[in-house]
């Protein structure tokens, strides 16, 4: 074979080599585009004409027209460049398969999550479409509905205090001056905010909630038939500085606060919450113990009596949101409404309570129960239970305790052990007839209860050396000082000795000097020469001065021997020139005087304007001095 055949045999076989590469390019974009999309590409491009062509050269351009998408190529390569030409095409065909791939890959990614997502939303939908149909009961929430249901079909019988409070202000024993008061101030025209002051267990709750109900029967009060009544005890109220939470004045809860609907979370909308005095809004709010509410919220509270309305506030209120709801954007505009009587009750001193608290609110006092009055209240409840109590019932109980709330308690303990004695003795229910309580059933309540009596009566119509009674009072409550006196000799000539237990407070000993000072002055004893002893019974502490006339009188007996009356009680301060000074809580002093079976009281002469009315069985006895009691308290020398 010559060389000129050499070369046409292995350009031949060359040129074959490169069809069948060229074919397979055209093959492998077949399977990248499709067919169809192939031939409808290359006519875009101006590559038909070429794929068809025999020519290998032109097949080439073709290619190229496809794989670079460019129309406008026209040179057709020769056979020598067409190996280097399809290099690149294959190297450009492999980035474009290599997009396609992961092009098609994310698609799959894409059109798996879609469809995931779209059948969650189906699935939703039809979960909504079942709670819609079905509502929103299942088997568990219906058996817990219908145990909540026979829960609130049975009850317990109401409690004795329940049963037997008072259902009218005629009910309310012992407090006809504090009821006219408290009446006076809120069946008005103009009803004002009131302060109850007086010992627990005399009825200013029950006294509270029935004088609204009687002013609303009146025609020019402005309160309507369906004024709420709203009642709350101060200690069960507390000032949270973060304000999340007020149950009195009420809150916000912002978006990201727990308890937030959420419509409204979801939307970054803060919604108000209501308290107690909106809930009181034309009606009375009752706080009982004001005196133990916090400063801080006494100071909000004033805010809200002087406006009449609670203002809120949130850092995230919009007002130019649309989607803030009508009655949430009024709340942060114009306030809830708090329009109401506050009625607060306390067991404290009005010292105790905040001045501008005072200066808001008039005054209405409650005064300590009696003997009687307990006593009538017992019958009271006697009444509403049916029972029959002996006379001894009735005295014992008004000897144990000083407050309607625990007299009727101790008469529902031996209504209470009436029954239970019936049972465990086996007989017929007592409550077929009349049930009878008597002293040893009272007495059998006392001693589990381990009650003493309050005060014994103390006055006796035999005179002693040395001993007195004096008058004292704690709070809403009075009680009298047992005072004694002894005096020897000084052990030592002119350095005598002055005993005084120190369980009295400093204040009564600064009273024993003062007294031994005015005894020097007006009688000329010189104290330095006697051992005194001095002692307060029952080891009483003695707040204030008001013991100090008492003291005097004690002493003077013990040295001059002589005996002082036993059937009186004495009180006043005792200045170092002899007189006998004003002192406080008369009310509360003469109802101890009262329970003692004191009959006569000395008492200084410039508390006569505030003579009470309702003690005519004592007989009150107005002194300046101590030259001026002297003769009336000793018995024998100079005196009864």
């Amino acid at each position: 074979m010559n060389y000129i055949q050499k070369k046409t045999y292995k350009l031949i076989s060359g040129s074959e080599g490169l069809r069948k590469r060229i074919n397979a390019f055209y093959e492998l974009l077949k399977n990248i585009y499709g067919t169809d999309k192939l031939i409808l590409k290359a006519t875009k491009l101006d590559a038909l004409s070429c794929m068809r062509s025999k020519k290998l050269g032109k097949k080439v351009l073709g290619l190229q027209k496809i794989i670079f998408e460019d129309p406008t190529l026209d040179r057709i390569p020769d056979l020598v460049s067409i190996p280097s030409i399809l290099e690149d095409l294959e190297e450009k065909a492999a980035d474009i398969l290599a997009r396609r791939t992961l092009q098609e890959s994310m698609e799959q990614k894409i059109n798996f999550k879609l469809q995931q997502r779209h059948e969650d939303y189906i699935k939703d939908v039809k979960m909504q479409l079942l709670k819609e149909e079905a509502g929103p009961e299942n088997p568990q929430t219906l058996k817990k509905y219908a145990l909540l249901e026979k829960m609130h079909s049975v009850s317990l019988s109401r409690s004795a205090m329940e049963y037997l409070r008072p259902s009218s202000l005629d009910e309310v024993i012992g407090q006809k001056r504090g009821i006219r008061s408290l009446m006076s101030k809120i069946a008005s025209p103009f009803p004002q905010h009131i302060l109850i002051y007086g010992p627990p267990g005399v009825g200013k709750t029950a006294a509270a909630r029935l004088a609204l109900e009687a002013a609303k029967r009146m025609p020019h009060t402005p309160f309507s038939e369906d004024a709420p009544f709203v009642e709350v005890d101060a200690t069960t109220l507390r000032w949270d500085p973060r304000e999340t939470t007020n149950p009195l004045l009420g809150s916000v809860h912002d978006p990201i606060y727990q308890g937030a609907r959420r419509e409204l979370s979801e939307g970054g909308i803060p919604e108000p919450k209501t308290g107690l005095v909106t809930e009181a809004h034309t009606g009375v709010l009752f706080i009982d113990e004001i005196g133990e509410m916090d400063i801080h919220l006494q100071s909000k509270l004033l805010k809200v009596l002087e406006d009449k309305k609670v203002f809120f506030d949130s850092a995230y209120y919009d007002p130019t949101d649309p989607q803030v709801p009508k009655y949430i954007r009024k709340y942060f505009e114009e306030g809830a409404p708090a329009d109401f009587i506050l009625i607060g009750a306390t067991t404290r001193a009005p010292m105790d309570i905040s001045p501008a608290l005072r200066s808001r609110c008039s005054a209405v006092y409650f005064e300590p129960l009696s003997p009687d009055d307990i006593k009538k209240i017992v019958d009271n409840a006697a009444l509403k239970l049916g029972v029959v109590l002996t006379d001894e019932v009735r005295e014992i109980i008004s000897c144990y305790t000083s407050e309607g709330r625990g007299a009727i308690n101790l008469l529902a303990d031996a209504y209470g052990l009436v029954l239970y004695n019936s049972v465990e003795k086996g007989l017929p229910n007592p409550r077929e007839k009349k049930i009878t309580i008597d002293g040893e059933i009272i007495k059998e309540v006392l001693q589990s209860n381990r009650l003493v009596p309050l005060t014994q009566p103390k006055s006796t119509a035999q005179p002693m050396v040395g001993k007195i009674y004096g008058l004292a009072a704690a709070g809403f409550l009075g009680s009298i000082l047992e005072i004694e006196a002894v005096s020897f000799p000084a052990a030592e000539p002119g350095k005598g000795k002055i005993r005084f237990n120190e369980a009295a407070g400093k204040m009564a000993r600064d009273s024993v000097f003062n007294a031994a000072t005015v005894l020097r002055k007006i009688s000329g004893f010189d104290v330095s020469e006697y051992d005194l002893h001095i002692n307060v019974v029952g080891g009483a502490n003695i707040e204030g001065p008001s013991a100090g006339t008492a003291l005097f009188l004690a002493l003077y007996s013990a040295i001059k021997k002589v005996p002082l009356r036993q059937d009186i009680a004495v009180s006043g301060e005792l200045s170092l020139q002899g007189k006998i000074k004003p002192v406080g809580g008369l009310t509360e002093k003469l109802y101890g005087a009262r329970i003692a079976g004191i009959k006569e009281v000395f008492l200084p002469k410039e508390n006569i304007l505030e003579l009470p009315s309702s003690f005519k069985e004592i007989k009150i006895n107005y002194v300046d001095c101590v030259e001026e009691i002297i003769p009336l308290v000793l018995f024998g020398e100079n005196g009864r």
